[in-house]
C-alpha cells in the first residue's frame, strides 16, 4: 500500500473549531486494524516579538472504550460550570463591569475624561 493511501485511510471524519488563538481538531481516525478512534488537537499560536509565529499542539488520543466515561464526565464538568457561572464568559462581564464602574465613578465626582487639551505640545527641538 502506498504511503498516500494509507494517510487517506488513517484520517476518516475531520471537524475543526476555532477560537481565538487556539483552534480545535477533532478528527476519527482508523487504527491498521481499521477500527476507529478520535483524536483531538488542540493548536495555539503564539507570536514572537519579531512578528514571527509559532504553533503548540497538544493531542489526546480517545479510544471506543472510553467513549461512554469520557462523554459522561465531559457532559457532568460542563453542566457544573454552567450552572455555578451561566454561560456568559467572565472576562467580558468583567471587563464590562471594569468599564461601567469606572464612568460611574467619573460621573458621580463630576469629573470629565481628559481632553488633548490639557497637554503641554512639546516639539522634538525642545528635547
Amino acid at each position: 500500500m502506498r504511503e498516500n493511501d494509507m494517510l487517506d485511510k488513517e484520517e476518516i471524519y475531520s471537524k475543526v473549531l476555532r477560537a481565538g488563538r487556539r483552534t480545535y481538531f477533532f478528527d476519527v481516525r482508523a487504527t491498521k486494524a481499521d477500527d476507529y478512534y478520535i483524536t483531538i488537537t488542540e493548536s495555539k499560536k503564539f507570536t514572537e516579538e519579531d512578528g514571527s509565529f509559532h504553533f503548540k499542539k497538544h493531542k489526546i488520543y480517545l479510544y471506543k472504550e472510553d467513549f461512554a466515561a469520557f462523554a459522561e464526565i465531559l457532559e457532568d464538568m460542563t453542566s457544573y460550570v454552567l450552572n455555578h457561572k451561566g454561560e456568559e464568559v467572565i472576562s467580558e462581564r468583567h471587563q464590562r463591569d471594569f468599564k461601567k464602574e469606572y464612568y460611574d465613578e467619573k460621573s458621580i465626582a463630576n469629573e470629565e475624561t481628559p481632553s488633548t487639551s490639557n497637554f503641554t505640545n512639546i516639539d522634538f527641538d525642545d528635547i
